[in-house]
């Protein structure tokens, strides 16, 4: 894929990117923290800082984490652009994944790089039971990721190159 043609993912990266910080600045003014506002039976809006990575882990590991987890995105964002640019034409299902994970990578990479914790509001719970919570860059991530899981298992169904010399 040629430059040119990568700017919509990059474009697409960009505007999960201001979403998830538009959604962060929302929840931060408007959301008191740790107090939960019900939306739905399972769903909640809860203000949490989340000094870790996912589901909290090494939240409490004294602050080199905060470097360490923005090194990893910085590392994997650039990794990410490069394969965009690199994508044959005709494979937008993974570029629309790949852009999606990195306009996530690079929200909450900018909560680590400012804040020193990654905003997140999102609660989803069953009863007493809850999900860690999330916010719209981790939710574009998961897209993503799955995006790519479903791009390797039904639609990279590309033939070995030496397919007919194999028999």
């Amino acid at each position: 894929m040629s430059r040119a043609r990568a700017w919509p993912w990059y474009l697409l990266a960009a505007g999960v990117f201001l979403l998830d910080h538009l959604t962060k600045w929302i929840a931060s003014n408007a959301l008191v923290y740790g107090q939960p506002v019900p939306v739905l039976p399972v769903f909640d809006f809860t203000l949490v800082h989340n000094h870790g990575a996912a589901f909290s882990f090494l939240s409490d590991a004294g602050g080199w984490q905060r470097w360490f987890f923005a090194a990893i995105a910085t590392g994997v964002s650039g990794w990410i652009v490069w394969w965009i640019r690199s994508l044959p034409p005709g494979k937008a299902w993974l570029a629309t994944g790949l852009a999606l994970i990195l306009g996530g990578a690079l929200g909450n990479l900018g909560d680590r790089l400012v804040l020193g914790y990654v905003v997140d509001f999102l609660s989803v719970h069953w009863g007493p039971h809850y999900f860690p919570a999330f916010n719209l860059a981790d939710s574009a991530i998961t897209v993503g990721a799955g995006m790519m899981i479903i791009d390797t298992l039904f639609l990279d169904r590309e033939a070995p190159a030496n397919a007919d010399q194999a028999r």
